[in-house]
């Protein structure tokens, strides 16, 4: 490997959606930085079958917001 150009690789926490925690060995952040998941194989619809509907910061509002007159035609 060539000296000086490879990101320090160090052990980090990461923290489940369900609150387990585990260490590993990553690039991410500093040594000892904790890194908490938003979506894990525990609550992930590929792995748990179930879907939900998640409404991050008003996305699904913005989206009928912004398309709520597609296909509807004006008349004039």
């Amino acid at each position: 490997m060539k000296p000086g150009i490879h990101p320090d690789y160090h052990e980090i926490n990461v923290v489940m959606t369900d609150g387990t925690e585990f260490k590993t060995n990553s690039c991410y952040g500093k040594a000892g930085d904790t890194l908490r998941l938003d979506v894990d194989t525990k609550s992930h619809p590929a792995w748990t079958g179930v879907q939900r509907m998640l409404d991050t910061g008003g996305q699904v509002a913005k989206f009928n917001k912004r398309f709520a007159g597609i296909g509807t035609r004006k008349k004039g």
